[in-house]
C-alpha cells in the first residue's frame, strides 16, 4: 500500500473513532493561547501526581506557548459547547481575533484559563514533550482539577459533533 493510500485510509479509520472534545489552554510569559484537541488521554492516576497526555499540531501557536509557559489546562467541553470548540479549532473566527471572547473563563490552580462551564478542567504542569510527525505530545502532571456540574461531553466522530447515548 502506498504512503498516500495508507495515510488516507488511516484518516478515514480514525474519523470513525469517537473522541471527547477538549480545549487546551495556556497562559504565561509566552502569552495566552488555546486550541481544540480531540487527542487527549489519561496516562496514570498513580505516582507523584496523576498524568494526562494531549497532542497538539506543531504549527499551532498554542504548541510553542505550552512549551514556553510550562503549564496548560485541559477543558472537557459540554455537548452544548460546540461553538467554543469551533472557535478554538479555527472554524469560526471573530473580527477581533480573540478566541477567548467566545465564552466565560475562570483561573485554575496555577492560573491557567478554564472554560467556566466545562465538565472538567485539569490544571497541569508540563512534565515532558516530544514531537512525533506533525504533533507535539505533551504529558502534564495534574496539579488541580475543577469538576463542573454533571452533563454530557461533546464528542467528535464521523467528522461531526455528537453526544453520548446510553445503550442500557
Amino acid at each position: 500500500m502506498s504512503e498516500e493510500v495508507l495515510k488516507d485510509r488511516f484518516l478515514q479509520g480514525m474519523s470513525r473513532a469517537a473522541s471527547t472534545v477538549t480545549v487546551v489552554t495556556t497562559a504565561g510569559e509566552a502569552g495566552q493561547h488555546g486550541v481544540t484537541v480531540s487527542a487527549m488521554s489519561s496516562v496514570s492516576a498513580d505516582g507523584e501526581r496523576p498524568t494526562l497526555l494531549v497532542c497538539v499540531h506543531h504549527k499551532s501557536a498554542a504548541s510553542e506557548a505550552i512549551r514556553a509557559n510550562g503549564r496548560f489546562a485541559v477543558n472537557i467541553l459540554r455537548a452544548e459547547e460546540s461553538l467554543v470548540s469551533d472557535h478554538f479549532a479555527g472554524r469560526v473566527r471573530r473580527e477581533d481575533g480573540n478566541k477567548f471572547a467566545c465564552t466565560d473563563w475562570e483561573a485554575g490552580e496555577t492560573g491557567q484559563p478554564h472554560v467556566a462551564g466545562a465538565l472538567a478542567a485539569f490544571d497541569c504542569v508540563l512534565i515532558s514533550y516530544q514531537q512525533i510527525g506533525t504533533h507535539h505530545l505533551f504529558i502534564g502532571g495534574v496539579e488541580g482539577l475543577h469538576l463542573g456540574e454533571d452533563g454530557d461531553p461533546l464528542i467528535y466522530a464521523n467528522r461531526t459533533y455528537g453526544r453520548p447515548v446510553s445503550i442500557q
